[in-house]
């Protein structure tokens, strides 16, 4: 569908794409062939002297409006989406609600397959008590090595301290034995009472007592200063690692622990309730979008919508709009739904833009989709087959002519008007249009009469045949006066034409019908 149905008159200059050109000519051709053969079949229908008022019509003041209609399908505002959420990339259908169905809270909807999940959960079952036991015998170790580092500092160090310091004391009361046990042996030997030999006995024992002595000096600064310090970094180094394991295993155990709980949630969310009240639907995917079906056997994946529950109480339809259409398209149009067994009047509320994807299933037609608000009414369903008649603008008290009485041309737009002397070529400005009349800017005036088949003229078939790069010729003086919107040939051309397209629907409101 589009509003453009004639072209604003162009100067001789301006360019027209050459795809236009073609069908227009293509069309022209048509409308030129079906005439000729009208008037070969009826001799004297039509002369350019003498028009029957079969085949004229008067132009009038009145309303236009114009209107763009469209085929949607009904569907809910605000719908609650029942999602697969079992974690695989497919899982088939065992059972599923028949679409249409009104459940209650607590009404299955779905049935999935279970078996994969229950050896699912079987197995990851043997692995998380495996993990808890080993998280628990690492925990046991940290306990051990925590332990360790105070039973050595106040047991086996303090113990071997203490040995060594009851050696060293022995070794220093041996070496003051010694030594007083030489010097008695020195004064006995000045007196002659023992020998010299004695004398050296005591004090090779005094040079041992003292040598035994040091030894256990320097073995209390090694656990002091050595042995105590390497020790206490043997259990920190322990405990650390004892740690650390710990955590690991109770990691391990934490997840094998969550992997088994989405194992039982999954093999749950194997069966699908209702939550709420309400119409179960099945969705529909775009045409270009892939979606296994909802039916028994068929797979679903997780995230997938299997059910919709619309809420009736807002429904919308959503059409989608042709590229011509769209710079004309804006929230708050009114239109009209007519239904199987109703008619409602709605509002555009939305009109997307970006357009929707273009291939084999719309033709590789441009298309842009639009929201269409209804009011609440009941007994509404989804799914419902509705034409929409959006009206995208009315004009009050214009001037119109039919358009089959319009000749478009390279060159501007004609009709032929009706005089005493005959029928006479007009140069019109034109507006709007819906397909069955056009808004006329300038060039008529109430009261005149037009020729509804203009093509039976031969100079309109000629004018209609030129070829659009060929000089445009000068045009006699109408044998009538313009009417007081006239403008002339010179004047500027109107920027509301519009290009013709199919679909739209057109509406002629207080116009007086074609004289017959």
């Amino acid at each position: 569908m589009s509003i453009d149905v004639f072209p604003q008159q162009r100067s001789n200059h301006q360019s027209t794409s050459p795809h236009r050109w073609r069908k227009r000519g293509l069309l022209t051709i048509g409308v030129v062939a079906t005439v000729a053969s009208a008037v070969a079949l009826i001799p004297g229908a039509i002369s350019s002297r003498e028009i029957g008022p079969k085949l004229t019509h008067t132009i009038t003041r009145g309303d236009l409006i114009v209107t763009v209609t469209e085929q949607g399908t009904l569907e809910s505002a605000e719908n609650t989406e029942i999602k697969c959420k079992v974690r695989t990339a497919a899982v088939p259908i065992i059972w599923v609600i028949e679409g249409g169905t009104k459940v209650k809270p607590g009404d299955e909807l779905v049935r999935l397959e279970t078996l994969e999940y229950e050896d699912r959960i079987s197995e990851v079952s043997k692995w998380a008590h495996m993990t808890r036991s080993a998280a628990e015998r690492s925990k046991a170790d940290v306990a051990r090595a925590e332990l360790a580092i105070p039973e050595y500092l106040e047991g086996r160090y303090r113990s071997q301290l203490m040995t060594l310091e009851k050696d060293l004391a022995i070794a220093e009361s041996n070496l003051r034995t010694a030594q007083n046990m030489l010097g008695h042996a020195e004064t006995m030997a000045a007196r002659g009472y023992v020998s010299e030999l004695d004398v050296e006995e005591k004090t090779f024992s005094v040079t041992r007592a003292v040598l035994n002595v040091d030894v256990k000096k320097t073995e209390i600064d090694v656990l002091k200063n050595f042995t105590k310090a390497m020790e206490l970094e043997t259990l920190n180094g322990n405990l650390n690692a004892s740690k650390a394991r710990h955590e690991a295993e109770k990691e391990q155990a934490k997840r094998s622990a969550e992997q088994l709980d989405l194992c039982v949630a999954d093999l749950e969310y194997c069966v699908v309730k209702a939550e709420t009240s309400g119409l179960v639907i099945y969705p529909t995917a775009r045409p270009w979008e892939y979606a296994p079906k909802i039916q028994e056997g068929a797979t679903v994946y997780m995230g997938q919508t299997m059910l919709l529950m619309p809420d009736l109480a807002k429904m919308q339809v959503k059409i989608s709009i042709h590229e011509s259409f769209i710079d004309r398209m804006r929230p708050g149009l009114a239109a009209q739904v007519s239904l199987p067994d109703r008619t409602l009047a709605g509002e555009v509320s939305s009109v997307a833009s970006v357009t929707e994807p273009a291939g084999e299933w719309n033709g590789y037609v441009v298309k842009y989709d639009t929201i269409v608000k209804l009011p609440s009414v009941p007994e509404l369903k989804p799914g419902m087959s509705a034409e929409v008649e959006v009206i995208l603008d009315r004009h009050t008290d214009v001037l119109t002519i039919p358009v089959a009485a319009v000749v478009e041309t390279s060159h501007g737009n004609f009709c032929w008007v009706k005089t005493a002397e005959g029928a006479k070529r007009r140069s019109l400005q034109l507006g709007d249009t819906n397909d069955v009349f056009t808004v006329v800017e300038a060039g008529l005036q109430e009261g005149d009469e037009v020729v509804l088949h203009p093509f039976a003229f031969k100079e309109a078939q000629a004018l209609a045949m030129k070829p659009r790069n060929e000089e445009k010729p000068r045009e006699p003086e109408s044998t009538e006066p313009l009417g007081s919107g006239t403008k002339s040939k010179s004047a500027g051309k109107s920027n509301k034409q519009k290009s013709k397209s199919q679909g739209l629907k057109p509406k002629q409101v207080d116009s007086k019908s074609i004289t017959k």
